[in-house]
């Protein structure tokens, strides 16, 4: 079974996303800031992080650098409100592997989480059991 952590402060988003991605038969881990992130992502393996840009405390983006320095390889998609062209070439330009901004099909976004996930994937760290 595939591990997805889902980090946003919307606790509305986290459940519809949370629903969504277990009956797709992922296990679901939580977060709802960047520290809440990183902490997880030492205690727990994943497989991907479904990252919002705009969280409490650490934004995104340094949740995300912070992420690279120790995960290079973990894939990511950003979710974020953020639909300017500045704030997407950053957050890809940081490491995110894709960018989604909100509101976004809960369809397109499934599509997008299975094609990262069956991208060849370099050696990591954080692999599902």
């Amino acid at each position: 079974m595939q591990h997805i952590l889902i980090v946003d402060d919307e606790r509305s988003i986290v459940t519809m996303l949370r629903e969504r991605f277990e009956r797709e038969g992922f296990a679901v881990l939580l977060a709802f800031s960047g520290e809440e992130a990183l902490s997880a992502l030492v205690d727990t393996p994943c497989d991907l992080v479904l990252l919002d840009v705009g969280l409490p405390g650490i934004d995104g983006f340094e949740t995300l650098r912070q992420l690279r320095q120790r995960e290079p390889d973990l894939p990511v998609i950003l979710l974020t409100a953020r639909g300017d062209e500045i704030d997407r070439v950053v957050g890809l330009e940081l490491g995110a592997d894709d960018y989604v901004v909100k509101p976004f099909s809960l369809r397109e976004l499934t599509a997008r989480t299975r094609a990262l996930l069956r991208a060849p994937v370099k050696s990591h760290g954080c692999a599902s059991n």
